[in-house]
């Protein structure tokens, strides 16, 4: 059976389309099962019904026009339960609904199972036979096997349009994807397409080489102005590190990238087109089969711009619109930071994609720009979304195409209510960050890929709290030297001065790799990450420490931070090495002072060696997301268990209770800086925990300020008391948002649904 299965999967891998494969599914299933009916039926979340699709055995005018809801028939019960159903006399169940158009009165045995992607529930895959017989379990774990296989394929069809449903909704329908950039925006839908097919570019070869390498050259040209241009129009927009993304584009279209290698296969006999498709679809299957995210996103950057090159080759121009709307929701299989760059600022609303993760160039560009932003939306129907009217949610990863006048109107009060909010809130941001009770609780911010306001930061906040250097070795093709380094921590140490800057030595690995460094692991966020990687190249982290030090010269507000610490043995290398540079560079004539030196605490394991830390360092730094990652053995950027990850968690309230508690009796300065932090009811807990400095990200300080300075340390302390006592993620929440309610502060949090 195993050897049909593989077949099966063949056949229906290499179908030309969805609909193709279905069709190729349903025979072969039959004929492996040897039964008389093979039947699939798509669930239609528009009209919230199971619809007939594709069938081979029941009466083909029923495709397509036979329905049930979710829960009606045997079908519907499959899908209500999402478990297999296998009867022997299925007319004899209580469920049962015949339908004439199908004429499966005929039969009697029946076992369906449902297809159920990522929790959400596709359709149902039966079989039936005249004859009655139960289905033995190897049948049902084959026809399990197959749904779970068909799973994948189908969910990504249904949203690229690959497979249609079978209604154009005109009601309202709701699509969930992945939060990458919070807020909310009601607007048109535009699907923006890709600007050419690279996979269906056929092998030619050419009457002309040198011909054909003058049209690739005069391409790449033309594409390399216009990723020039559309940098350009985001230039005031964006700081120069998102700004530098561009720059990774116009490398890869270089002449020792891109160009060359097919210019090369132009030579070995395929034409322009073919050559570069070739070339480019090669680097895409190589970097998506890497187990890295940031190398994955690259994929997409490489898959972009060889279609707009190919665009040129086939003298097409991009899909794009001549006159976009006043308030235009961009969607797409997988935007492009070039694309965004094409869409007037003033009139882009928020984008949603089929593709992509919080850790793309588009979702940082997106956060740094402030646009709303849901990407991995899997279920979208394409085809069908451009000029419908749509809400976005950016803050739980929601899409709303026809929405109803009430859920527009909902929404448009939550967006004027959080515009006014923030109005008012701007006028005490020059405030102290002080309890009503006088305690100060000094906010600082993380810095390195948010656009950066520093001129009217500085007098609102304590410092940067986590500059995160691996952001400038992130945007280049290799390793920054220390002239380079030295040039851009003096910007950060300047522009924050007299404020205390504390910059992270380089964390690479887990999710954040390196273009030219890559980490290939099975367990990356288990294996070699932060520290462990930067003390096997002292090379490497000589280089960053000597550029720290070197920008820290007549500043002196330079602080250091070790990440992915788990033991002393690790700290006591770093500051071997830290002093070694500090010598190195006063024989050079570089007279500089030992800066504060503080250790990430995001290994579990370093909550039980606080004692030997202390005696080390000069300051703590709890990363509250990968601790919380740690503690709960959860990827946060799995999307199949990324539910599970919840700062709220008890365990983890409990273990960051216990830090507070001994950092406290060590008289040891510790901020958290992680997500947990940026939060209102989070940093309350936080400063009741006795936490002594919360750092976040920049648009996250006005709200946590007011928090503070409306909310007693000694009501803070009660309220870490009374959560402590919860035993689940959910009874913490809904705590959390009655007490800020009863302290009139529930306008802080995300609004509610």
């Amino acid at each position: 059976m195993l050897e049909v299965l593989r077949r099966i999967i063949q056949e229906v891998n290499g179908a030309r389309n969805l609909d193709a494969a279905l069709a190729t599914m349903v025979r072969r299933i039959r004929k492996a099962m040897r039964t008389d009916v093979c039947s699939f039926y798509l669930f239609d979340p528009a009209i919230d019904r199971l619809v007939l699709m594709e069938t081979i055995g029941l009466r083909a005018q029923a495709v397509g026009r036979v329905s049930l809801q979710v829960g009606e028939g045997l079908v519907g019960l499959v899908a209500k339960r999402e478990e297999p159903l296998n009867l022997e006399d299925a007319q004899a169940h209580p469920q049962f609904r015949y339908f004439e158009a199908t004429g499966e009165e005929r039969y009697s045995s029946f076992l369906g199972v449902p297809i159920i992607h990522q929790r959400r529930m596709l359709g149902v895959l039966v079989v039936q036979q005249s004859e009655k017989r139960r289905f033995d379990e190897e049948d049902e774990a084959f026809l399990v096997t197959m749904a779970a296989q068909l799973a994948g394929v189908l969910a990504h069809a249904l949203a690229t349009g690959g497979l249609n449903r079978p209604s154009i909704p005109g009601g309202q329908a709701r699509f969930t994807g992945v939060a990458a950039s919070p807020g909310m925006a009601i607007g048109e839908a535009v699907v923006i397409a890709a600007p050419a097919d690279l996979d269906s570019v056929p092998d030619l070869i050419p009457t002309d080489v040198e011909y054909e390498i003058a049209r690739l050259k005069e391409a790449i040209g033309r594409v390399r102005d216009e990723i020039r241009a559309a940098g350009e129009r985001l230039a005031s927009r964006i700081s120069a590190q998102e700004l530098a993304l561009f720059d990774v584009y116009q490398q890869m279209l270089g002449e020792a990238a891109l160009s060359q290698e097919v210019e090369k296969r132009i030579r070995e006999g395929q034409w322009a087109p073919g050559a570069l498709a070739d070339v480019v679809r090669r680097h895409v299957q190589y970097l998506e089969r890497v187990d890295d995210n940031y190398l994955r996103e690259r994929a997409a950057d490489v898959r972009d711009l060889g279609r707009r090159v190919l665009a040129h080759l086939q003298e097409e121009t991009p899909q794009t619109p001549e006159v976009y709307p006043e308030s235009t929701i961009l969607v797409g299989d997988e935007i492009s930071v070039a694309m965004l760059g094409e869409v007037p600022r003033d009139k882009l609303a928020g984008l949603v994609s089929v593709r992509g993760s919080s850790t793309s160039h588009v979702a940082i560009v997106a956060r740094a720009m402030g646009i709303p932003t849901v990407l991995g939306m899997v279920d979208l129907p394409l085809p069908r979304l451009g000029g419908n009217r749509v809400v976005l949610d950016g803050h739980r990863g929601r899409l709303f195409v026809h929405p109803s006048a009430e859920l527009e109107s909902h929404y448009q009060s939550l967006i004027d209510e959080e515009r006014a909010l923030m109005a008012v809130l701007e006028h005490e941001q020059d405030l102290p960050s002080r309890t009503p009770d006088g305690h100060d609780m000094p906010l600082m911010v993380n810095t390195g890929l948010a656009v950066d306001a520093v001129a009217s930061l500085k007098s609102r906040i304590g410092g940067v709290g986590l500059y995160r250097t691996e952001v400038p070795f992130m945007i280049t093709e290799r390793f920054p030297g220390e002239q380079e380094q030295t040039r851009l921590y003096r910007d950060q140490l300047e522009s924050f001065a007299p404020l205390p800057v504390v910059m992270r030595t380089l964390d690479i690995g887990g999710d954040k790799d390196l273009p030219y460094f890559p980490i290939e692991e099975a367990n990356p966020f288990l294996g070699w990450r932060g520290i462990r990687v930067t003390l096997d190249h002292p090379e490497v982290l000589m280089v960053q420490l000597r550029a720290m030090l070197r920008a820290s010269q007549g500043l002196d507000n330079l602080q250091v931070l070790l990440p992915m610490v788990t033991n002393v043995d690790e700290v006591d290398d770093a500051l071997r090495l830290l002093d070694r540079a500090i010598v190195e560079l006063g024989e050079e004539g570089v007279a500089v002072n030992r800066p504060k030196v503080g250790v990430m605490l995001e290994v579990p394991a370093t909550l039980y060696q606080l004692d030997a830390l202390a005696s080390r360092v000069d300051f703590f730094s709890v990363g509250s997301n990968d601790l919380t990652q740690y503690l709960l053995a959860v990827d946060r950027n799995n999307p199949r268990v990324a539910d599970l990850y919840d700062a709220c968690h008890p365990a983890v309230l409990a273990a960051m209770a216990r830090l507070g508690e001994d950092t406290r009796r060590l008289a040891m300065p510790t901020s958290v800086c992680g997500e947990m932090a940026g939060d209102p009811a989070g940093a309350l807990l936080l400063m009741g925990m006795g936490f002594t400095t919360l750092s976040m990200n920049a648009p996250s300080l006005p709200r946590v300020r007011a928090a503070i300075r409306r909310v007693s340390l000694a009501s803070a302390r009660e309220l870490v008391d009374d959560t402590l006592r919860l035993d689940s993620p959910r009874a913490v929440r809904q705590h959390l948002e009655a007490r800020l309610g009863e302290w009139q502060l529930a306008h802080l949090l995300p609004p509610k649904d």
